[in-house]
């Protein structure tokens, strides 16, 4: 299980939303293994005056937060934190030096989803990857 917020200028941020989205997804199912039908994404575009960004940025500047299930190794969270870098840039013209990602893990018990508690499901994909 995981959920994708993503952050940016709203101009810049509101023509690429499904791009992004895409892109971001196909990140997801490469490294995590998510099946296709399982995207979450939030999309929260903001006035350029309500987003302070650090220095040498420019209003590209894109954030990812992600929310999962901890279970995944290091190698495959640096997998999936690779795949954006590389991809956003390729696919959707995002600089390196314009996109900040960090993944935030909680246990299994600490989710509810379909009226039961994340430790209680079986899911259709593995999260000890």
């Amino acid at each position: 299980m995981s959920q994708i917020k993503i952050f940016g200028v709203d101009k810049k941020l509101i023509p690429i939303r499904e791009k992004l989205s895409s892109v971001i997804h196909s990140c997801v199912m490469d490294a995590l293994g998510m099946p296709e039908n399982k995207r979450a994404h939030r999309f929260m575009p903001m006035e350029k005056e309500n987003f302070f960004m650090p220095g040498g940025r420019t209003d590209a500047y894109t954030i990812i937060e992600i929310s999962m299930i901890e279970g995944r190794t290091s190698e495959t969270k640096k997998k999936l934190i690779r795949l954006l870098f590389d991809r956003i840039q390729e696919q959707v013209g995002i600089s390196h030096m314009d996109l900040e990602i960090c993944i935030h893990e909680s246990p299994a018990c600490n989710w509810g989803f379909r009226g039961m508690h994340g430790d209680e499901i079986k899911l259709n994909y593995d999260i000890n990857v």
